[in-house]
């Protein structure tokens, strides 16, 4: 029986511990750092082995299998002294894939996966299809696998997870779009990048289907140098439509009570639809799951009307194709909160919209001059915060009635706050300490 050791004992390395346990294997967690309070609950509960704050070199070289967690970049020293060894080292996805024959619909992209992946699961389950979803967000894979299977698995994939995959191979593949994000991961090469996405549909065949933007330009020019396997189903992000109506396969969809805003929303609701017709998920049960939807909290999440302005919270908008859509959805003049860690951005791209409808710019950061320097000459008002509460007191004495403050950071939040979460929810904290005033 092969010896299994997981690196990583988060969400994703304690789902595989438990999938390999209940395949009847060995298993040892090891984690360079400290485990949380919940996950170390769960491996005491199951009688797993685990370390904490070390790696053991010779308890992982025992290892036959090494099942390594996403934030475990390739580059590290123990995995290449793994590689060297000849250890084959994966990741969860590919592990929890090789112990499943349920169908796996897998979404990927720069921007939108999650409001993508929990519309597909919503849309499948109005359609009562047994369905999981995780991956990405949520539960692991592994761990549902494990405990809970399903016929059905809608995944969130992020380039990280996809880096680790040699024979994983959805059913149904969606890439939404790719824009410069995680280059700090792939040596500042783009095409590293974009090869990290492709290889959703590296082991697809010509059974399976590949849903992909057709006016993403890194996603035509990769296409125009391969040869595709799957059968491919092109969707068109027009940023010019308007509306609530879709129209997906000759049948016509409405969103005005899902609360997806934007443009970039009716092109990510096109794509679950088409997922969920594939499903054979029907029209009727489709727009129930439409007008049922509730999206996942800070993505141009409204939080509230003062004084005739509307607070947006957008706090998972970290890199500037997803301040581009936020701010291409704002139909009033817009103060616009930004800033964090910059993640090498360039932020040319959001001048155009911002000259047209930002009114003031608040950077949140502790640095803030690289965004000072760029919005100058399409911004009148900028001001510099540090904190969330000065921000918003800020924001509040510029925006007029009638107008939106967003917060739209296209950074990491790793300077101020734990992490976009805790960005999002201080935002929200103070937008209701403002109407208890």
């Amino acid at each position: 029986m092969k010896k299994i050791v997981v690196l990583g004992g988060g969400e994703s390395g304690v789902g595989a511990a438990l999938l390999a346990q209940e395949k009847g294997h060995p298993v040892f967690v090891s984690d360079a750092g400290t485990l949380k309070l919940k996950y170390r609950e769960v491996l005491e509960k199951n009688n797993i082995p685990y370390e904490e704050n070390a790696h053991t070199k010779k308890k992982i070289f025992e290892a036959d299998l090494i099942v390594k967690s996403p934030g475990i970049p390739d580059q590290t020293d123990l995995i290449q002294e793994l590689q060297k060894e000849k250890i084959p080292v994966i990741s969860e996805i590919e592990y929890a894939g090789k112990h499943t024959n349920a169908i796996i619909i897998g979404i990927t992209g720069s921007n939108g996966k999650t409001t993508t992946t929990n519309l597909t699961y919503h849309l499948l389950k109005a359609g009562g299809m047994d369905v999981g979803m995780g991956g990405n967000i949520g539960r692991s894979f592994a761990e549902m696998i494990a405990t809970e299977p399903h016929e059905i698995y809608v995944l969130e994939l992020s380039s990280f997870q996809l880096d680790g995959i040699d024979y994983f191979q959805p059913d149904v593949a969606i890439l939404l779009n790719i824009t410069p994000d995680h280059l700090d991961r792939y040596d500042y090469k783009m095409e590293q990048y974009v090869a990290a996405k492709f290889r959703i549909i590296k082991n697809q065949e010509a059974e399976d289907v590949f849903i992909y933007n057709g006016d993403d330009e890194r996603i035509n020019v990769w296409l125009t140098k391969s040869t595709l396997a799957p059968r491919g189903i092109v969707v068109n992000n027009d940023t010019s439509k308007k509306g609530t109506k879709l129209i997906v396969n000759e049948l016509e969809f409405d969103l005005k009570k899902s609360g997806l805003k934007g443009p970039h929303n009716r092109f990510n609701a096109s794509c679950a639809i088409h997922a969920a017709l594939l499903q054979n998920v029907s029209q009727t049960d489709i727009q129930q799951g439409l007008d049922t939807f509730i999206n996942a909290p800070h993505r141009l999440q409204e939080v509230a009307i003062i004084d005739e302005v509307t607070y947006i919270n957008d706090s998972k908008a970290t890199n500037t194709d997803a301040v581009y859509h936020a701010l291409l959805s704002m139909e009033q003049p817009t103060v616009l909160i930004i800033g964090g860690v910059d993640k090498g951005n360039d932020y040319s791209v959001l001048l155009p919209l911002a000259k047209e409808k930002v009114t003031a710019l608040i950077c949140l950061g502790n640095n803030n001059e690289k965004i000072k320097a760029a919005f100058k000459e399409v911004v009148n008002h900028i001001e510099e915060t540090t904190s969330m509460k000065e921000a918003i007191d800020k924001a509040q004495a510029f925006a007029k009635n009638g107008e939106t403050i967003l917060l739209s950071p296209a950074c990491a939040s790793f300077d101020l706050f734990k992490n976009y979460i805790d960005r999002g929810e201080q935002f929200i904290e103070a937008v209701h300490n403002l109407e208890k005033k």
